[in-house]
């Protein structure tokens, strides 16, 4: 199996790392020629999910991926991937102009919810379907709502912080930056496996 990694911005140096310990093939994502590549799912990595918006929708990106994503592509969005998925960002213009995102799954996002890069953590908690696993941090969103299909799969202190709809899998923590694969094993296995 073959994963596309977005590759404009962040984090996603990690991700490839991770999807090549537990074997993955991986590529990257920069222009739109790189997304007519065979591929059997997508990660967005966690960054800045307005220039991220931005440069997706400069790039030409944008209306592609999301007709992808919304076909049936797996992807697994981290942090700001989590923003960019998401269909409503509160306090956030509905504006694509002024914010353009993917808006594919059913949820609401809180971005740097946990404030700046003070509010940065480290924890443990339980994931639907994984197990206790580690959780990072960084100037985190959580999810303030799901609606639809769209289910919560772990909470920190009472706020969702990962959730699924279908072929769509959010973390507000990065396990691309822990030891721990099972993330990453699970969004292999049980959504582009499945697929």
């Amino acid at each position: 199996m073959t994963i596309a990694v977005l590759a404009l911005q962040g984090a996603f140096l990690e991700h490839e790392q991770m999807l090549s310990r537990i074997g993955a093939d991986w590529f990257e994502v920069r222009e739109a020629t790189d997304w007519t590549r065979p591929k059997d799912g997508l990660i967005l990595p966690g960054g800045e999910s307005t220039t991220q918006g931005k440069l997706l929708r400069d790039l030409g990106l944008l209306e592609a991926m999301r007709s992808d994503i919304l076909k049936g592509l797996p992807v697994f969005g981290t942090c700001a991937g989590l923003i960019l998925m998401a269909r409503e960002v509160e306090g956030q213009s509905t504006s694509t102009a002024d914010h353009p995102s993917l808006a594919t799954m059913d949820i609401t996002a809180c971005r740097n919810a946990y404030g700046r890069q003070l509010g940065s953590f480290f924890t443990e908690a339980e994931m639907k379907g994984i197990g206790k696993i580690p959780m990072t941090f960084i100037r985190a969103p959580y999810i303030k709502e799901v609606r639809g299909s769209a289910e919560p799969l772990a909470t920190v202190d009472g706020r969702i912080v990962a959730a699924r709809e279908g072929n769509q899998l959010v973390t507000a923590f990065h396990p691309e930056l822990n030891d721990d694969t099972r993330v990453h094993r699970y969004f292999l296995d049980s959504m582009v496996g499945s697929r």
